[in-house]
């Protein structure tokens, strides 16, 4: 994870939290999940901030647990919602993560959080955690240009989206797509991919 980036969570990660809980339910994500992801299956939120998206697999019938690299956003998930896993895990190498022990792995908007030289090998790491024949779901913001930072320091990276494709060339492609989205009105890219048994 970029080190500004990440700073910038762990130093207000109560703002961040509120921010992200008071935009509309990201029922575009929610609709995706509930039509590709596997119903009852061990699932995996990679970057679950503040944990809001854990909280709605877990109350929809996608038994989930939260991995994040900011120690400031697991606390403020912990406090929201006591009874799910939340776990420290930083991309790329998410160590403490059994590689295949997921069949459902959601990542929402975190890869265009890190430097370049890491966002292949991240991806490559979260496709190895689900099972064959389970489901990865990853979203980044799309930036146009060069690569930019906020007024917070959290880096926004600049990338296409091959590079994405590339690691998951092997998988089975269920929708790929640039939207907008619904929760936070950004430009969003959506790659489903199932792992072939």
């Amino acid at each position: 994870m970029d080190r500004a980036t990440l700073a910038a969570y762990d130093k207000d990660a109560a703002a961040f939290a509120q921010d992200w809980h008071d935009q509309p339910a990201p029922v575009d994500l929610h609709d995706i999940v509930a039509r590709f992801f596997i119903r009852g299956g061990a699932t995996a939120d990679i970057g679950c901030g503040s944990g809001r998206e854990v909280a709605w697999l877990n109350a929809h019938g996608f038994p989930a647990e939260g991995y994040d690299a900011s120690e400031g956003l697991l606390a403020e998930a912990r406090a929201r919602y006591p009874m799910p896993r939340f776990a420290r895990a930083e991309l790329a190498d998410l160590s403490g993560i059994a590689t295949g022990s997921f069949d459902n792995v959601l990542c929402e908007t975190v890869i265009m959080h890190l430097d370049h030289a890491l966002i292949a090998p991240s991806v490559r790491r979260m496709f190895e955690l689900v099972k064959p024949g389970g489901v990865f779901y990853l979203s980044w913001r799309v930036t146009r240009g060069d690569d930019a930072r906020d007024a917070h320091g959290r880096l926004y990276a600049a990338f296409d989206a091959a590079l994405v494709r590339t690691e998951l060339a092997a998988a089975q492609l269920l929708l790929d797509a640039e939207v907008v989205s619904a929760s936070s009105g950004k430009v969003i890219h959506r790659i489903i991919a199932r792992r072939r048994d």
